[in-house]
């Protein structure tokens, strides 16, 4: 990963709080939303199957639809579930509705990290591998926080990845608004 003065080259530190995400029922009508604030541009992903990803302990077949956008220094994400499957996000959806889902943060030592929110009691609730080869894991810190803790390993191509979220929101004309995420995969 390419840090300068502690600062990833999305301008946040390395292993800062990174993202705010929401769950959504419909993400094309939240995107608009967003989009009509005048943030933007959304890189979305319409369907993702995580393979081996495990929620609270087992296997998890969930399948989400996700949007990334950065106003300013600060990442926004948008997660709809497209199935019943459970899931981490099926689990907030269903249990308050639409809103808030989890802050997320980065981590240079991912394993030590998982190890110490554990420590803290708090539970694995979902672990796998994005497309970038970083692995990711939401724990449950529901009982302190309005939502879970998402750690993100700190790599290379997440950089780059997250690098060039922000560089499209940085000046973004109004064009373009959706864009694929497939384009951004490093």
């Amino acid at each position: 990963m390419t840090i300068v003065n502690g600062l990833t080259g999305f301008g946040q530190p390395e292993t800062g709080i990174i993202q705010t995400a929401f769950v959504v029922t419909d993400i094309r009508r939240a995107i608009d939303a967003w989009l009509a604030e005048g943030v933007g541009p959304w890189f979305h992903q319409e369907r993702w199957r995580p393979e081996g990803a495990t929620y609270r302990g087992a296997s998890s077949t969930a399948e989400i639809s996700a949007a990334l956008c950065f106003s300013g220094h600060s990442q926004i994400e948008l997660l709809q579930p497209l199935d019943d499957a459970p899931s981490v996000y099926r689990e907030i959806l269903d249990a308050r509705g639409p809103g808030f889902h989890h802050i997320a943060r980065g981590t240079a030592d991912y394993d030590a990290d998982v190890a110490c929110y554990q420590a803290q009691g708090h539970a694995l609730a979902f672990e796998t591998l994005v497309p970038t080869g970083s692995r990711v894991a939401y724990l449950d810190t529901c009982s302190i926080l309005p939502g879970f803790v998402e750690l993100i390993e700190t790599t290379e191509a997440n950089d780059n990845f997250f690098t060039a979220i922000y560089d499209a929101a940085r000046g973004w004309d109004g064009s373009a608004p959706i864009r694929s995420f497939e384009s951004l995969i490093f």
